[in-house]
């Protein structure tokens, strides 16, 4: 019987063992929770419980309201609101990001699924969590980069602005259909005659009381003193779970003054009580006797399966970033975390969520220090869903629609078009395009033309870039220049900068070297290379003017590659610089000196020959016809 060698045994135990790390640090690597856990103590737990509760607090009555937003009952609102905080407890990086339904997740799921059944949200849900994930496992979030702050700014002030134009209807308790603010306003002014004062009492009201309890956070911050006393605690708690209080407070009266089904107030209506059946998202959907296809629904989705997905990316991202405290951002993994949300929150009859900067600054108030918050976040959220949808009911529309113009209200910021102007009028332009298009038209098209302005307002200085010239002398006084453009080299900019080089070779004498400085040059196309390699042809032929300066080696194999290298001429010291240019203009000299004198040369050869009676005939010297024709006449005689 053979006995295993002791050499391959510590070999197959040292891959066990290095399978064993590599599994380990990947785990670390992506669940982020086996990094903090390990540490987790009594005062982080306790911090989490109250943040976690009051976080809570604030997401629940805002589902419900976003899910108003978006056209759907309460009870999807809340669906949305529990998974994403139990999924960012393993996977999140930033421990104040709270994944659930926000403001314009629910605009752009209204946009993109208006007058369709609950499977087209779903499905939405679904696809949208499928490009995320797909986003962070290529690395592809720099798609989002292109999108800059001004007009991220302007999207989200017109997306504010066209939500509470959007609840006018439940401020004033009218009910129509609308597809645009203009459409919107439209109807408002038609049904202006039954508006119904009750819930115009009580939906401003709730605004006032939302915005006083607003207040009450900031009340005696200005002291300076850093013991915070127990009234400032409790008032603290009331401004943070104002929107909870409000609702609470209205759903009380509207179930007191219910009699026999009628109310003075528009209620919310049924909400389906429990929690929600685990199902796979609906890949087809019946309406009537119509059967929409997977391929059908995407067709209706239209641009919206990426749109949503990008603007969830852009607006965790950013969140994320405000509460990095100066730490890296590891946007891939967020994500990854944002896609897994979506992908099984679809599951359970979500709507597409993301992060809100609303709830990211209660977490951050509420003192959080880990993920762990989720949880409670989480569980708060399933006892609502187990234990008060019967009570929804008696939500008044008002009073949601007030939660939501209070919560958007402050996301209109106006004053930087102002800046803009000012300061950087490429931005205030893309930013007033942006927000003005969201109006009238639509924010899909809104924020595609801000980006697209934003990389036209990018590419332009590669297209068109400034070119410096400096003027130059050697100790000899012998003349150069020095051209410096100001970017690089790539096929936007080939015809402006070859213009630009043939008009200043035209402009200075032929003896006058050109030098471009490439120190600014990543690298040279094919196209910008055959460009300069005809101009190298043009202008090297005979005097050796153009020159590049400070080239990188591999810029130069690049060259090498792509064109005929003779016709180039490098030169990379700048010590060098003024010897080479003597030397050029010593050789030229010469070589002027000599065409000259060979020019002498045939000039006297030319009147030697003339006073001999010939004529000069495309440079070949024949006699004079008049004297072909005498000797003619001799020759015949």
């Amino acid at each position: 019987m053979s006995v295993p060698r002791k050499d391959s045994i510590s070999t197959e135990d040292a891959k066990r063992k290095k399978k064993k790390k590599n599994f380990s640090a990947n785990s670390r690597k992506y669940l982020l929770i086996l990094q903090w856990l390990p540490k987790y103590n009594q005062f982080q737990a306790i911090s989490d419980v109250i943040a976690g509760i009051t976080i809570g607090l604030t997401m629940i009555p805002q589902s419900i309201a976003y899910a108003a937003l978006a056209g759907l009952t309460a009870q999807y609102g809340l669906y949305s609101s529990f998974l994403g905080g139990f999924i960012y407890l393993l996977l999140g990086t930033t421990k104040e990001v709270s994944i659930g339904p926000t403001s314009l997740m629910s605009l752009l799921t209204m946009e993109y699924t208006h007058d369709m059944p609950i499977d087209f949200v779903v499905l939405l849900t679904f696809l949208a969590g499928c490009v995320e994930l797909t986003m962070g496992l290529l690395n592809l979030g720099f798609l989002v980069d292109f999108i800059s702050i001004p007009v991220t700014s302007a999207f989200t002030s017109a997306a504010a602005i066209i939500i509470i134009v959007a609840q006018i209807q439940g401020l004033l308790g009218l009910r129509y259909k609308s597809y645009n603010i203009i459409d919107t306003m439209n109807k408002t002014f038609k049904n202006i005659e039954k508006v119904h004062l009750p819930d115009v009492a009580l939906s401003f009201s709730c605004i006032v009381f939302l915005l006083l309890f607003r207040k009450l956070q900031d009340f005696g911050n200005k002291t300076g003193n850093k013991e915070i006393t127990r009234t400032k605690k409790i008032l603290w708690f009331l401004s943070i779970g104002r929107n909870a209080l409000v609702v609470l407070i209205t759903s009380i009266i509207s179930f007191n003054l219910t009699l026999q089904e009628s109310s003075p107030f528009t209620l919310s209506g049924k909400v389906k009580p429990g929690l929600p059946a685990v199902s796979v998202p609906p890949f087809l959907s019946q309406i009537g006797n119509r059967t929409y296809t997977f391929f059908d629904m995407c067709s209706h989705y239209g641009s919206g399966i990426f749109m949503i997905p990008i603007i969830a990316v852009l607006t965790n991202v950013a969140i994320a970033k405000v509460f990095a405290s100066g730490n890296s951002l590891n946007a891939k993994q967020e994500m990854l975390t944002l896609g897994i949300c979506n992908i099984l929150g679809s599951f359970f009859s979500s709507m597409p969520t993301c992060g809100a900067l609303t709830r990211s600054a209660v977490s951050a108030a509420s003192g959080i220090q880990t993920p762990m918050a989720g949880l409670y976040t989480g569980i708060l959220t399933l006892l609502a869903l187990s234990f008060l949808t019967p009570y929804f009911y008696y939500i008044p529309r008002a009073t949601l629609a007030a939660v939501l113009v209070s919560a958007v209200f402050f996301m209109i910021d106006l004053r930087i078009f102002k800046v803009l102007w000012k300061g950087s009028r490429k931005d205030a332009i893309a930013a007033i395009v942006t927000f003005v298009v969201c109006i009238v038209c639509n924010i899909e098209v809104g924020l595609l033309l801000g980006a697209a302005l934003n990389i036209i307002f990018l590419l332009h200085p590669s297209a068109r870039p400034n070119l410096s010239t400096i003027e130059c002398k050697t100790d000899l006084g012998n003349e150069y220049l020095i051209l410096k453009p100001d970017t690089g080299f790539y096929y936007p900019a080939v015809d402006f900068l070859s213009n630009k080089l043939e008009t200043i070779a035209t402009k200075y004498e032929e003896q006058v070297p050109l030098l471009v400085d490439c120190e600014r040059f990543q690298g040279f196309d094919y196209t910008a290379i055959k460009s300069m390699e005809r101009l190298s042809k043009q202008l090297n032929t005979k005097t050796q003017r153009l020159w590049l300066l400070n080239v990188k080696p591999e810029v130069i194999k690049t060259i090498s590659i792509l064109a005929d290298n003779k016709y180039f001429l490098f030169i990379n010291d700048h010590k060098s610089i003024k010897s080479f240019v003597d030397e050029v203009k010593k050789n030229t000299d010469e070589q002027n000196l000599v065409d000259e004198e060979n020019q002498l040369m045939k000039n006297t050869e030319k009147e030697n020959l003339e006073m001999e009676g010939y004529e000069d005939s495309n440079g070949i010297f024949k006699k004079r016809n008049d004297d072909m024709k005498e000797s003619d006449k001799v020759s015949l005689h």
